[in-house]
């Protein structure tokens, strides 16, 4: 199983910002998507069926591995 307990945390720097999730496979597809306001937070988690989530917009994105700002 492809499950993994690492969540990521995306809070919207403006309103519109997309977050997207990616299937695994041999095609890669959009399987889920959220649309944040400014300010809004959202937990994400990869899945057996998630293997990449996209960000659209202004936001701060925190992860195991560190922090970023989309806008950069």
């Amino acid at each position: 199983m492809a499950q993994s307990n690492e969540y990521i945390v995306i809070k919207a720097k403006e309103d519109g910002v997309s977050v997207i999730g990616l299937t695994r496979g041999s095609d890669t597809r959009f399987h889920h998507s959220e649309k944040l306001d400014k300010n809004e937070v959202m937990i994400a988690q990869f899945t057996e069926h998630t293997s990449a989530i996209k960000v659209r917009g202004k936001a701060k994105i925190q992860t195991a591995h560190g922090e970023m700002d989309s806008d950069e």
